[in-house]
C-alpha cells in the first residue's frame, strides 16, 4: 500500500504518524513553499536577538528600566521560547538587570489558563527555576491605555504588563483566517487585552468579514490593508510594547528565521518573509483530501480551509486529522460550551456542501468540541481507528481516487 508521513504535534514526545493508503489513489503531498528549512542554529538566534530591527539592542533599552515583563504565546502557537529566552537573559543582565526584576506571562487571550507542565514546555525548567511565570487574566486586572482609531476599541491591557517599563514579548508568525497573519500586535490584542476588549475587536472584525466584496481585505494571507490588523497593531502600539521578537517556522515547528525589533518594521519583515514560506500551491479537484495539524493542533478547524477548497465541484471527503491529547483549546469568546451553550461569539461551523463527509480523526476523542467542525451528525464523523477512516472512504471512492494531502494545514495557505 501507499503510505504518508505526518509529523504529530511537538509538545509531546517526537512522533510521526504512518498511514497507509490504498495503492490505486493517486496521492499528491502538497508542502508549502518552506517545508524544507532547516531549524536555526543558538549561534543564528543570538545574532538575530543582539541585532534588532529599528531599535537599539535590548541590552542598552534596558539600561535604567526598574521592571521587565516577558510575554510569550501560548499552547495554541508552536514557538520555540526555550530557545530564544536564554539570548534575551544575556542581553537583560548586561544591562544590570536583576532576576528579581523580571517577569514571564503567558499571552493566553481568551483561552483557558495553563499550569506548570505547560510553562516548563514553553520555557525550559532553568527558566521556570528562575523567574515567576504567569496566566494572563483576560476577566480582571486590566487597565485602560487607549482607543483605537480602525474600530474604536477601549484597549484594557494587563495590569502586571502595564506596571512595567520595558516590554518585550515573544511569538511567532504564520498566516491567520482572520487577521491575515499571526504574530506582531497580536501578542498584545488579544494575547494581554481583557475580555471586554477582545470581544469588541473581534466582533467588529466579523461584521467586517460579513460586508466586504471583492478583492478581500481580510483572510488568510491578506496583511497590508486588513483593517483586524491594524486594530491589533493599534492597542500594541497604545501598549507601550518595545520589543518584538517573531518567528518563522517549519513543518515540524522549528523556528527558520527571526525577526527582533520594534513592533511595525520587525512584523512587517517577518510577514514579507511569511508570505512566501508558507505559500502552498493551489489544488482543485481533488476526491480526497487530508488535512493534518501541528503548529495548532489545539485549533485544527483552521486547517479545514485549505482541504475543502481542494475537494472537486460534484463532492468528495476530508480528513482532518486532530491529535492533541488535551483535546480542543478552551476558547471563553469563542468555544462551546455545552450543547446549546458556547462563548458570545461562538461562530456556527458549516461544512460546505460539495463535501460529502467531514471525518475527523484523532486518538484523542473530544465530543463535546465538535461544535468547532460542524454540527451535521451524517456529514461529521469522529473516528480513532485508521482502518476505519479507510473503510469509510473506500466505501465511497473504492481503489482509485485523486488524493490531496497538506502537512501542516492550519499554517499553509494559498492565494
Amino acid at each position: 500500500m501507499n503510505s504518508i508521513k505526518l509529523s504529530q504535534p511537538v509538545w509531546y514526545k517526537p512522533k510521526e504518524l504512518v498511514l497507509p493508503l490504498p495503492d490505486g489513489w493517486q496521492v499528491e503531498v502538497c508542502n508549502m513553499a518552506g517545508y524544507k528549512r532547516s531549524a536555526l542554529k543558538p549561534d543564528e538566534i543570538r545574532a538575530a536577538i543582539r541585532n534588532p530591527i529599528s531599535i537599539p539592542p535590548i541590552r542598552e533599552l534596558a539600561k535604567g528600566k526598574k521592571e521587565v515583563v516577558i510575554i510569550f504565546d501560548d499552547m495554541t502557537r508552536v514557538t520555540q521560547v526555550a530557545e530564544i529566552v536564554p539570548f534575551v537573559l544575556e542581553e537583560l543582565a548586561e544591562a544590570g538587570i536583576p532576576d528579581s526584576n523580571i517577569r514571564f506571562i503567558m499571552a493566553l487571550g481568551c483561552h483557558g489558563a495553563r499550569d506548570r507542565r505547560d510553562f516548563v514546555k514553553k520555557l525550559g525548567e532553568d527558566t521556570l527555576a528562575r523567574f515567576p511565570v504567569y496566566n494572563h487574566n483576560a476577566f480582571g486586572n486590566c487597565t485602560y491605555v487607549g482607543t483605537t482609531a480602525t474600530f474604536g476599541t477601549k484597549v484594557y491591557v494587563n495590569e502586571e504588563v502595564m506596571k512595567c517599563d520595558l516590554k518585550i514579548a515573544i511569538g511567532s508568525v504564520v498566516p491567520h483566517p482572520e487577521s491575515g497573519f499571526g504574530g506582531g500586535g497580536k501578542i498584545i490584542l488579544p494575547g494581554v487585552t481583557s475580555f471586554e476588549t477582545t470581544m469588541h475587536n473581534h466582533a467588529a472584525a466579523f461584521e467586517k468579514m460579513k460586508k466586504q466584496k471583492k478583492p478581500k481585505i481580510i483572510g488568510m494571507g491578506i496583511f497590508d490593508n486588513n483593517p483586524i490588523r491594524m486594530d491589533i497593531e493599534e492597542a500594541a502600539v497604545l501598549s507601550g510594547l518595545d520589543v518584538l521578537i517573531n518567528c518563522i517556522v517549519n513543518t515540524r515547528g522549528e523556528t527558520v528565521s527571526i525577526f527582533a525589533g520594534a513592533l511595525k518594521p520587525a512584523y512587517a519583515a517577518a510577514v514579507e518573509e511569511a508570505k512566501t514560506h508558507y505559500l502552498t500551491p493551489t489544488v482543485e479537484g481533488r476526491d480526497i483530501t487530508i488535512a493534518n495539524t501541528l503548529a495548532k493542533a489545539n485549533e485544527s478547524s483552521i486547517g479545514l480551509s485549505i482541504a475543502y477548497r481542494a475537494i472537486k465541484p460534484e463532492g468528495g471527503d476530508t480528513i482532518l486529522i486532530s491529535n492533541m491529547p488535551e483535546g480542543q483549546v478552551t476558547h471563553y469568546l469563542l468555544g462551546p460550551f455545552g450543547k446549546t451553550n458556547g462563548g458570545p461569539l461562538q461562530p456556527k461551523a458549516r461544512v460546505p456542501r460539495r463535501v460529502n463527509h467531514l471525518i475527523v480523526y484523532t486518538e484523542y476523542p473530544d465530543l463535546a468540541n465538535r461544535a468547532w467542525f460542524g454540527e451535521d451528525s451524517e456529514r461529521v464523523l469522529f473516528l480513532s481507528n485508521w482502518n476505519d477512516v479507510l473503510q469509510s472512504l473506500e466505501k465511497t471512492h473504492g481503489k482509485d481516487a485523486k488524493v490531496a494531502v497538506y502537512p501542516c494545514a492550519e499554517i499553509q495557505y494559498c492565494v
